[in-house]
């Protein structure tokens, strides 16, 4: 059984009544099994260029073997990613991988050509001519217990058909579903021509 704590959501754009973001704190559970989603900026859609997917899963691949964790479950979508992660056990230290995977993609990453908006806080970027490809924030959920994680793994595997891209989720290449199906987990033809729904506090999109 999971350890349980509360959700929090930070993401770019939130706004607190009567309250400031630095009176939140993110959930640490050393060990712990978190889902994320993680968004890029402006929802540019980077990630319909094959070479943007291929050096993604190298610098997942880099930052796994400096600092290890296990990808539990993973879909990854023209715009976004959701995935499920365990941390080994007396370290708690998401942020920081997070930090190196977004860091080490920005390098080398293709994006659009587009006219830079200057915006607060991002004037020393754009002096750099440094990129800016993801949003700032993203969403972090400490799973509970064995029934949370099997309803944020089927939102994880049913996300591409969630926005339309295909009927089924056999039919999306980037995601752990075909690994699932490797294992036993699903059938091949799980959740095909199926609407399925999740409660608001699964997914943070």
């Amino acid at each position: 059984m999971r350890n349980e704590t509360q959700q929090i959501r930070f993401d770019e754009g939130t706004k607190f009544k009567n309250r400031t973001i630095m009176e939140y704190r993110r959930a640490r559970i050393e060990g712990g099994t978190y889902f994320f989603t993680v968004v890029t900026y402006h929802r540019e859609k980077i990630f319909c260029i094959p070479s943007n997917v291929a050096l993604l899963i190298q610098v997942l691949r880099q930052v796994i073997e400096r600092h290890p964790f296990k990808i539990d479950a993973f879909v990854l979508l023209p715009d976004h990613l959701h995935s499920i992660w365990t941390l080994p056990q007396g370290d708690a230290n998401f942020s920081m991988r997070w930090r190196l995977i977004k860091s080490y993609f920005s390098r080398r990453c293709k994006v659009e050509e587009r006219k830079p908006t200057i915006q607060p806080g991002t004037a020393s970027r754009l002096k750099k001519n440094e990129q800016t490809i993801w949003q700032h924030r993203f969403w972090e959920h400490i799973i509970r217990d064995d029934q949370d994680f099997i309803r944020h793994v089927e939102y994880i595997h049913y996300n591409p058909v969630k926005h339309g891209l295909v009927k089924a989720p056999k039919d999306w290449t980037y995601s752990s579903f075909h690994r699932y199906v490797r294992d036993g987990v699903y059938d091949p033809q799980w959740a095909a021509g199926v609407y399925m729904e999740f409660e608001s506090t699964v997914g943070g999109e």
